[in-house]
């Protein structure tokens, strides 16, 4: 199509679509390099999958790890990452990540407001693989007072009530693991927590929400707020419906904002930062594994492969669109998404089954390891997708589960209506399997063989507790395995596990400059592709805490660099179009 033949509604230098960590990084960027940039959100809300993560990234050689005692190095980072994704990703991008990453990441700290702080202790997810750390490669994105964003705050997507205390007040991945098997000083702790949140009297007059940002909220505060900082806006309800192209290039995009189609010209780039398809069903019933849901994932509902999709229309190469970033969740009533189960199953005294009643993976895995394993050993008469998780009253006096708060502090007389259906519950493991549907004789003798294996601390079957990985989330107090304890105490309790995921994985090709490739394998000029828009340098495995975020703000800047650099090179002079409103 030609340039003519469109009329323009908007004009910026560079189209950024998409409001999670990687598409504000890349405006960020982009703007700081001197391009006049607009950003734009399909939902109501800013943050997208971002805000509702952990919020870390997976940052190898960064720049705090000295400072904590560690070391790293490029060659260790790379032999890991290509030891986990089995040598499939052989592009260059591996080594463009662990390269720039930390370039990245000195950016932020540098320009804007962002701040990380490295986790000595949170292992790599396959520590003992070679390359692998026993911890700093994984950075926390620091508190953020939400008060600096003003009423901008309101339109941030909140976080994953999974996340919170009371499913109200924020805190940070260090106090939840204290929390979570009551550590020295959890009391102490949960009051800080509290006192925290009902002290803003303030923010209590805005809304219920803590304004003290923790996890992936503080990362997208301090990114939202630094792009405030520089008096960029952002148009919310306003996606993407088709890439146009003028002559040989990607030009601009034709979007819906407020259900106004309007055609924005994007002078030197659109950075399509949209997120997965994991809410598509017709997408995830194409590509997925099956059976595959769109409610089974834990992710906002606005993922619909926009992005992805327009990509292909022009020609755009896919890759790994069978693949996800797998995690078990369940359905709570009443939420808009299901919640991940990333802590609880590490924990002494459960265990996962299938419909035979059978154990069929280390509980303790990472998360997308748990999933993967759900689907490979599903079949008929031993159906594990869905599969069961299945504790003793001890489990449940002791520790959450999902939306349970630990019998201490709720017990189930306490429980509101919406949770009543939320987990099973009978006097013994025989009842039990009846009322879910699995096998009693098998669940019986998985049970009598788990305890065994329990008291001992040694898990024959699955290995539970042996990696280091596995033993963070586990309760210090119990011994010889914290992540083992048997399941001797009545009543027993169910709840139902679903094959989840925080993203899909698959999305356009692209080369290490976040350039997305033609079926052709050359690059489409002027189109860039980052976070689960674009397929994963990660392969089919997850190397670590922040293997998602991590990628997608590193290519974001990437991009950025790239598209100034090629403006710079063309003998462009960048045009500054005004305001953009």
């Amino acid at each position: 199509m030609k340039a003519a033949e469109i009329k323009w509604d908007e004009c910026c230098d560079v189209l950024v679509v998409g409001s999670g960590a990687g598409g504000m990084t890349a405006a960020l960027r982009a703007h700081d390099l001197g391009l006049n940039v607009l950003l734009i959100e399909k939902s109501n809300e800013y943050g997208g999958t971002s805000a509702v993560s952990g919020g870390g990234i997976w940052i190898p050689g960064n720049h705090r790890i000295a400072a904590l005692g560690g070391s790293d190095s490029a060659a260790e980072a790379i032999a890991y990452i290509r030891a986990v994704t089995h040598g499939e990703i052989d592009d260059g991008r591996i080594e463009a990540y662990v390269e720039h990453g930390k370039a990245m990441v000195e950016y932020l700290e540098q320009k804007t407001r962002v701040r990380f702080e490295a986790q000595a202790s949170y292992a790599d997810y396959y520590p003992e693989v070679e390359g692998g750390k026993p911890g700093y490669r994984s950075m926390d994105p620091q508190p953020f007072d939400a008060a600096e964003l003003g009423e901008e705050f309101l339109r941030m997507r909140a976080p994953s009530p999974g996340t919170l205390m009371m499913g109200r007040m924020a805190m940070t991945m260090k106090e939840a693991q204290v929390l979570l098997c009551r550590g020295p000083g959890w009391l102490r702790l949960t009051l800080k927590v509290m006192w925290r949140y009902w002290r803003d009297r303030e923010g209590r007059r805005l809304s219920k929400r803590d304004r003290y940002l923790t996890l992936g909220n503080a990362l997208i505060g301090a990114l939202r707020c630094s792009l405030q900082d520089r008096g960029k806006s952002l148009w919310l309800n306003c996606g993407l419906e088709e890439l146009l192209i003028v002559g040989d290039r990607v030009g601009g995009a034709r979007v819906s904002r407020d259900g106004l189609r309007l055609n924005v010209k994007a002078r030197y780039g659109v950075i399509i930062a949209a997120g997965g398809f994991e809410r598509n069903q017709a997408m995830r019933t194409q590509y997925l594994p099956q059976p595959s849901k769109t409610d089974w994932s834990a992710t906002p509902p606005h993922n619909t492969g926009d992005g992805i999709r327009a990509g292909q229309a022009i020609g755009a190469r896919t890759a790994l669109m069978e693949h996800s970033w797998w995690a078990p969740t369940t359905h709570v009533r009443g939420e808009e998404k299901q919640r991940a189960m990333f802590v609880e199953r590490t924990l002494p005294g459960c265990v996962l089954v299938n419909s035979a009643g059978e154990r069929f993976v280390n509980e303790a895995a990472p998360y997308t390891d748990i999933v993967e394993a759900m689907y490979a050993s599903n079949r008929e008469g031993a159906e594990s997708v869905p599969c069961w998780m299945v504790f003793d009253a001890e489990f449940r006096r002791k520790y959450p589960c999902g939306a349970l708060l630990p019998g201490y502090a709720q017990r189930d007389w306490q429980l509101p209506e919406h949770l009543r259906d939320y987990f099973f519950k009978a006097p013994d493991l025989q009842t039990l399997a009846e009322k879910i549907g699995v096998d009693a004789a098998g669940l019986l003798r998985t049970v009598q063989r788990f305890n065994g294996m329990a008291v001992r601390g040694y898990d024959e079957d699955f290995h539970k507790g042996e990696s280091l990985f596995d033993r963070y989330y586990g309760d210090p107090h119990v011994t010889p395995n914290p992540c083992l304890a048997p399941l001797f105490k009545g009543p027993f309790y169910a709840v139902r596990i679903d094959a989840g995921d925080i993203g899909t994985k698959g999305g356009l090709l692209t080369d290490v400059h976040a350039r997305v490739l033609h079926e052709d394998g050359q690059p489409i000029k002027g189109l860039y592709a980052i976070g689960n828009s674009a397929a994963s340098m990660m392969g089919r495995t997850y190397p670590g805490a922040g293997s998602t975020i991590g990628p997608a703000m590193t290519f974001g800047y990437l991009a950025a660099n790239h598209i100034k650099h090629q403006s710079q090179k063309s003998g462009a002079v960048i045009s500054q179009f005004g305001s953009v409103k």
